[in-house]
């Protein structure tokens, strides 16, 4: 393993522990609260601004442990699939936008400092190659959305690739989760398959164009 490789592993180790260690303080504590119903109730006590409550539920899982796909499935049984869809993929968006540019603007001094210049050239190398990948077929997973967002912003990935992999991630999540709501099923197969495989062909479809 090559120096730069192992100032990235550093860097990549402290954003995750920053990531789960409140996963494990307050982690039961939020499932409890934020179950299906709890979501639901919760963003109903702000009456018609219960969409905005929901958005920043969503936002707020950059740092909290907030059960991500319970509160999308809340807004599906609140709003329907479309329009709690379109909730679910607008704060999974803007979730992914705000850790990429606070990490982009106001955390590169800080990586650099853990991992150096070399190991922040080694993951521009990386977001530039496979940055797209990582990016789109992070949306459906736990605890790395919030990550990989925060190291394409590190590595300064570009704009132009970035929103568009975060959107073909962010947008079948969103909608999928938001139908499970809407059909009261818990999470069934299907829905991960979906979220897993939509986001590969939307991004092998947006990778192509990018590059015309």
């Amino acid at each position: 393993m090559t120096r730069g490789s192992r100032s990235l592993f550093i860097l990549i180790f402290v954003i995750l522990t920053g990531i789960i260690v409140p996963f494990l303080i307050w982690g039961e504590k939020f499932d409890q609260t934020l179950s299906l119903e709890g979501a639901r109730h919760w963003m109903e006590g702000y009456g018609e601004w219960a969409w905005v409550a929901g958005v920043v539920l969503l936002v707020a899982d950059i740092a909290l442990p907030v059960p991500s796909t319970v509160v999308m499935s809340a807004l599906g049984w609140m709003y329907g699939w479309w329009v709690g869809g379109l909730v679910c993929t607008a704060g999974s968006m803007l979730s992914g936008i705000i850790a990429y540019a606070a990490c982009r603007w106001l955390g590169r001094g800080a990586a650099r400092r853990i991992a150096g210049e070399e190991g922040l050239r080694r993951g521009e190398e990386i977001f530039e190659q496979r940055g797209g990948w990582l990016v789109a077929l992070s949306r459906w997973m736990p605890v790395l959305p919030e990550a990989v967002a925060c190291l394409a912003g590190l590595s300064s990935m570009r704009w132009r690739v970035f929103l568009p992999a975060l959107a073909c991630g962010a947008v079948p999540t969103g909608f999928v989760f938001a139908a499970i709501g809407h059909l009261g099923q818990s999470e069934p197969a299907w829905a991960f398959a979906l979220s897993a495989i939509v986001p590969v062909l939307l991004w092998l479809c947006a990778a192509r164009m990018l590059k015309r």
